[in-house]
């Protein structure tokens, strides 16, 4: 998993509120093995029509935030079912944060488990963000992860809180295994201790 640490990226705006985890990835793209690219099917039903073709009023088909990295969102943002493809869509796109007034608890979790900052601001600096990117399309956004910050367009910073052992990971670029393997030496002391005290 790639570290993250501090980003500095175009922001597209997505403000519709109960965006829910089918409308990011289809149900029909769930049994694809992890190795595609999921990135080809976020919003998929949103992005393109039934002939394939994009819908040129969707965000991220528009030329200034087709790259972006970062997504601001409405409320309650990946609600639904806890399908985990929903994060690997966005980060197989190449998003690396979302930053909205609320998410779905599992797709908030899923994210910080696979390299995802999903970051909760109050509901007055997501509008006041999405209003600075929407009036100058290609805007950027700063978050710095060790100070726990996001930086508008306009450089108001506002500070967001994060678990402290999903912070770790993020900036190491650990999922949950990573994690226990790199206490490899501590679990084999363990054992020896463990099998001596109980012979």
């Amino acid at each position: 998993m790639e570290p993250f640490r501090h980003l500095d990226a175009v922001a597209v705006p997505f403000p519709r509120p109960n965006i829910d985890t089918d409308q990011i990835i289809p149900a029909r793209y769930l049994n694809r093995l992890r190795d595609e690219d999921f990135g080809a099917w976020l919003y998929r039903d949103l992005r393109f029509a039934p002939d394939g073709t994009e819908v040129p009023d969707f965000p991220l088909n528009r030329p200034q935030w087709r790259g972006a990295r970062i997504v601001l969102g409405g409320p309650n943002y990946a609600c639904g079912s806890s399908r985990e493809h929903a994060v690997w869509a966005h980060v197989d796109y190449g998003i690396r944060a979302v930053i909205a007034p609320s998410f779905g608890d599992i797709f908030r979790i899923n994210g910080l488990k696979n390299g995802l900052l999903p970051v909760v601001l109050p509901a007055e600096a997501v509008r006041n963000l999405i209003a600075q990117v929407e009036a100058a399309p290609g805007a950027r956004i700063a978050i710095d992860l060790p100070a726990q910050t996001v930086t508008g367009p306009d450089g108001a910073v506002h500070a967001f809180e994060i678990d402290p052992f999903a912070k770790h990971c993020l900036l190491e670029g650990l999922d949950e295994l990573g994690f226990t393997l790199g206490l490899e030496e501590e679990i084999a002391a363990f054992e020896r201790r463990y099998g001596r005290e109980n012979a």
